[in-house]
């Protein structure tokens, strides 16, 4: 059968599929708390305490993308004439005009890839929650999709991605959500005009994807001016052509079928806020959508959570804040993530070849002062794309499932204390966001006398960023107006040396340092 031929199925409406029995309660259509509004979203979105409590998930930032394995916004850049990405895409595969992202997609088999093999890694890590694309930029969804013929059950690897992720998630007792990119299709893929993007179902004669029934415009979507900046971020009439009516019913009836029938705990908007916005309501509309569903799935209880980018007042009521390779300054509230990644978001084998992933420490110290302020980490480890992670992934992950294994204790399930932490790099000017985040590495470096700081109770948990030389005695001035009971380090066998000093201050002898390769971890109870 081809695929034009299995797009042809009968399907329920969205509004007919809403009104069926969810899981095991049926509950009327009409039943639904949230209005497409913003204001709506703000007054009721509550945040879901299993989320405040995870900490730290993965972001498992895999699709097409990373077949030529040449890094991140390859199906946008392959098609930029002096781009490192076109270069090599025609050293590799030749001329765009015959062999444009489209055939990319068909030799991405992930032949390799073995979701549970992967969640068990990411639970060993010490993640509580991973997130999977559903779909790129690149507008091809990694779902058994009824509305986008381009998807994975149909093309490449012929499975259904996103449904395998969430079942081997459901096996490793992680929670599951979906990340969505495709609403800036529509002006991302303008570079692709002048080669193949403006091809259509006519010009498939003799093709392989002429063989199959498809359109390359449901995938490129193309059909219509083009935009007088090429933007492709936000959605000012001025810079961007704004969307048709066709594309956004398209997209709205994608995104709609992913969450009634794959039921994410967590959706990432790669937007922001939320897809065009401020332009049109439509992504306020499907995130409205998203959280009636949810209500109805779950028996009344808000259990989901959408993220939005550049949220600013009273927008961080109505999705959680993502931050993009950045840490604010200070303690955020409400809850808030930041997303970063081990190397680059689609997989870059230079990145390997040079040795350019973070280390642990510096994921774990990333994470530290993320959760000290209110935050929850969300760490992409790149994906080869036969579906594998490299060998030096696999040894950073191991590393930060070591740490995490003794020291979790004071990062689950925490809540923030009264101020994040001290010492020279808190005391210090902080480095500012840019847009989305973009401030990761700036500032002043960590020294082991940065101190970072969550709560459980009583209990304060108190974090050192670096490890201490051997016996350097370390002054916290935070405890002055508490009386310190007991003081232990998390993985060591013996409690450590401390006083506290008639001025309230607290001294801890740091240990053996050959002992602690990374950050340590005070429990100071009062």
């Amino acid at each position: 059968m081809s695929v034009s031929k299995r797009f042809r199925k009968p399907m329920l409406t969205v509004s007919a599929a809403a009104a069926l029995s969810i899981g095991s309660s049926a509950i009327a259509a009409d039943s639904e708390l949230f209005e497409p509004t913003m204001k709506s979203l703000q007054e009721n979105f509550q945040i879901p305490e299993w989320y405040k409590d995870a900490k730290f998930g993965i972001f498992a930032h895999w699709g097409p993308q990373c077949q030529p394995e040449a890094g991140d916004w390859y199906a946008r850049e392959m098609y930029i004439d002096g781009n490192w990405k076109s270069n090599f895409h025609k050293e590799k595969y030749g001329d765009p005009k015959t062999f444009g992202f489209k055939d990319i997609i068909q030799e991405w088999h992930a032949d390799k890839w073995d979701p549970d093999y992967l969640a068990g890694v990411f639970k060993m890590m010490g993640a509580k929650f991973l997130v999977s694309l559903a779909n790129h930029h690149d507008n091809f969804d990694l779902w058994d999709s009824k509305y986008q013929e381009w998807n994975s059950m149909d093309i490449g690897p012929k499975r259904d991605i996103a449904g395998e992720w969430k079942k081997a998630c459901e096996k490793a007792g992680l929670h599951w959500g979906a990340s969505v990119h495709a609403s800036h299709a529509w002006c991302w893929y303008e570079t692709s005009r002048p080669y193949d993007g403006l091809l259509t179902k006519a010009d498939g004669k003799g093709t392989w994807w002429g063989k199959l029934g498809l359109d390359p415009q449901e995938l490129y979507a193309q059909k219509h001016e083009a935009s007088p900046d090429n933007r492709h971020w936000d959605w000012d009439p001025k810079r961007v052509v704004t969307p048709d009516k066709e594309y956004r019913d398209k997209f709205m009836k994608r995104h709609k079928q992913l969450i009634d029938d794959y039921h994410p705990e967590i959706l990432y908007y790669d937007d922001t806020v939320v897809p065009f916005y401020p332009t049109l309501n439509d992504g306020v509309e499907l995130t409205a959508y998203y959280y009636n569903q949810s209500l109805k799935y779950h028996n009344g209880k808000q259990e989901v959570l959408a993220t939005g980018k550049i949220l600013k007042g009273d927008q961080t009521k109505a999705l959680v804040w993502d931050v993009e390779r950045g840490v604010p300054g200070d303690i955020v509230t409400p809850y808030w993530q930041t997303d970063t990644c081990l190397g680059n978001w689609h997989y870059e084998r230079s990145v390997y070849n040079r040795n350019g992933y973070k280390s642990a420490s510096t994921v774990i110290s990333m994470l530290i002062n993320i959760v000290s302020k209110g935050g929850n980490l969300l760490l992409s480890v790149p994906i080869r794309g036969n579906g594998t992670i490299d060998e030096k992934e696999l040894a950073v992950c191991q590393e930060i499932g070591a740490w995490m294994k003794i020291n979790g204790e004071g990062i689950y399930g925490t809540r923030l204390w009264k101020k994040y932490g001290e010492g020279p790099q808190a005391d210090g000017p902080q480095a500012r966001l840019n847009n989305q985040g973009f401030n990761e590495g700036q500032g002043k470096a960590a020294t082991a006398q940065d101190f970072r700081f969550t709560s459980k109770g009583d209990t304060v948990y108190a974090f050192t960023l670096m490890v201490p030389e051997t016996n350097t005695a370390m002054t916290l001035k935070s405890f002055a107006d508490k009386k310190v009971k007991s003081v232990k380090l998390l993985g060591a066998n013996a409690a450590p040396q401390w006083k506290q000093n008639e001025d309230g201050t607290l001294e801890i002898v740091s240990p053996d340092k050959k002992d602690f390769k990374i950050a340590l971890c005070y429990k100071i109870e009062f």
